[in-house]
């Protein structure tokens, strides 16, 4: 199935329906289809064909489906791109990519980079939409009169530099392209960049539409009307997928959120009734700290779903105590989009602590951590290796790199078990094991001990340098609002919990701890800081 047929499905299944709610302004799928028709031909015009690249520089705004699917209907690629990309950032992956075609909106926060980029690349054309015109008259007139520094105007005297309604004019039928599901790329997707600089996954229309089928699968409420909170952004997979195709597949609608607010996406969940509230670890720990979380009703939740980084137990036994609702973990990479889940229904059908059983169609197995041309031993961990539908092609411009494929098999990095039931319980990942004396040791294991202490918020465990066993465990954490912990006592206390080679040398305490752009913790970036501050020059 190409993605554009996956939009005929969802248009055919929900017509006159909403298909997006942004800040109460709703719109149907119907017109979202005839906008994305608009602008496929407002791209044909443009000389935009098949196989062309274009970029998508967006938070979570209505213009994001019209132009994703509208890029497809063209027979282009949609790139996505983080909406908090630096110059520097977006210009190095417009160049990678060979965007010349960018959406953006008119927000201070992106339209400024889009601009530099624009003088700096090989971009050639900007496509701008007003972020006004996609509110309700009311926000859309104080957004106008009182929010003006977040708005910048388009400047009349460069041509390069488009307003969406004039792109799109005059349009409204695009030339049909034949589009071949499993070898044309519907998405140029970056990795998030924790091995190295970020690389562009292939993912063809029958990757993300496959994937979606597959997730929807595993719904026991399919073809029940969907009221998705969209608040992880559209430009990472995991929302790509689950908030965005597999919604649109039937005909459900997204609550979109430009970004995370935990006041906001609280709000909203009152306002909308919402069915369905994908979000990863930290933001649920953001609404269970946020005090409107004891008014907000969350009875219409029939699952929130957690993703992009592990789920700690502790958070996940918190926040359904609070909420009464029930959050499974799953399991996927930007090379391979969704590849597991836990049950939707049931506590009895789950296994907390896991990231669920395989999506249909999907195969895995287990690799021997130091040779991938092996499996891993009986009943000893591996790196969790996958092969289906969903899986990526390739990476962008590196035919060379297929280090990455084992047998056809894509190689995670990560690595698990996987019990009797086909419950995969991820370990660490492979890069982030402490060698200790050679004895290998994963920092998740130590963490998930901390998280036990009702003191902690979050932490990471990373190795730091040791003269005699190369390296050794320290714990960086954060405590939660109003506790107080001592750091000596703390590490003795999870030294008297773990192995002799997993004993923390030390805990420093942190206000806050580095995250993604999505907001999972970052252990690669907190590398970075520590190496870079012990490269500094003393004062």
């Amino acid at each position: 199935m190409s993605l554009p047929d996956l939009f005929e499905r969802g248009v055919g299944i929900a017509g006159n329906r909403k298909i997006v709610d942004f800040y109460g302004r709703r719109t149907s799928y119907l017109d979202i289809h005839a906008e994305a028709q608009q602008v496929a031909a407002a791209l044909q015009r443009a000389g935009v064909g098949k196989g062309d690249r274009v970029g998508l520089f967006l938070p979570n705004v209505p213009v994001y489906l019209a132009a994703y699917y509208g890029i497809m209907i063209a027979g282009a690629t949609a790139v996505n791109f983080s909406p908090l990309y630096t110059v520097e950032e977006l210009a190095a992956q417009v160049a990678d990519s060979g965007v010349t075609i960018l959406f953006t909106i008119d927000s201070s926060a992106l339209l400024p980079t889009a601009q530099a980029v624009l003088e700096c690349s090989g971009l050639k054309t900007l496509v701008v939409e007003s972020l006004a015109d996609m509110l309700p008259r009311l926000k859309s007139a104080l957004l106008r009169i009182v929010g003006r520094r977040q708005i910048t105007a388009i400047p009349a005297d460069d041509s390069r530099i488009v307003a969406y309604a004039r792109f799109k004019a005059g349009c409204a039928k695009p030339e049909p392209v034949t589009i071949d599901p499993e070898k044309d790329i519907a998405v140029l997707q970056y990795t998030g960049g924790t091995t190295g600089l970020p690389k562009g996954a292939m993912l063809t229309h029958q990757n993300i539409s496959a994937n979606a089928r597959q997730t929807l699968r595993v719904d026991v409420h399919r073809g029940e009307r969907d009221i998705m909170l969209g608040v992880l952004p559209m430009f990472h997979i995991f929302a790509n997928i689950v908030v965005l195709n597999r919604t649109v597949l039937d005909g459900g609608m997204i609550v979109m959120l430009p970004r995370f607010d935990a006041r906001q996406t609280l709000k909203a969940l009152g306002r909308v009734r919402a069915t369905s509230l994908p979000g990863v670890p930290t933001m649920y720990q953001a609404l269970l700290d946020h005090p409107d979380v004891t008014k907000t009703d969350f009875t219409t939740l029939r699952i929130c779903i957690s993703g992009g980084a592990p789920l700690p137990l502790p958070l996940k036994r918190k926040f359904e105590d609070a909420t009464g609702a029930h959050v499974i973990e799953g399991y996927g990479l930007t090379e391979s989009c969704i590849v597991s889940t836990n049950p939707f229904e049931g506590h009895n059908f789950e296994k907390p602590g896991t990231i669920g059983q395989p999506l249909p169609q999907t195969r895995v197995r287990l690799l021997d951590k130091e040779d991938p041309t092996r499996l891993a031993p009986p009943g000893e961990p591996g790196e969790l290796a996958i092969k289906g539908p969903q899986t990526m092609v390739g990476y962008w411009r590196r035919p060379n790199d297929d280090s990455v494929f084992a047998d056809g098999y894509l190689r995670t990095g990560d690595v698990a078990t996987i019990d009797a039931d086909g419950f995969i319980t991820i370990v660490d990942r492979i890069k982030d094991m402490i060698s200790v004396g050679g004895f290998k040791v994963f920092p998740s294991q130590i963490e998930d001990i901390i998280l036990a202490r009702d003191t902690v918020k979050e932490a990471l465990v990373i190795g730091i340098p040791d003269s005699y066993l190369g390296e050794v465990p320290k714990a960086y954490v954060t405590l939660v609002d109003g506790a107080s912990e001592d750091a000596t006592v703390l590490r003795d206390w999870i030294n008297g919990q773990v192995g002799k080679h997993e004993r923390l040398r030390a805990v420093e305490f942190r206000d806050e701890l580095p995250k993604t752009m999505i907001g999972k913790l970052d252990r690669k970036a907190l590398r970075a800081e520590i190496s870079q501050a012990k490269a500094a020059p003393a004062d």
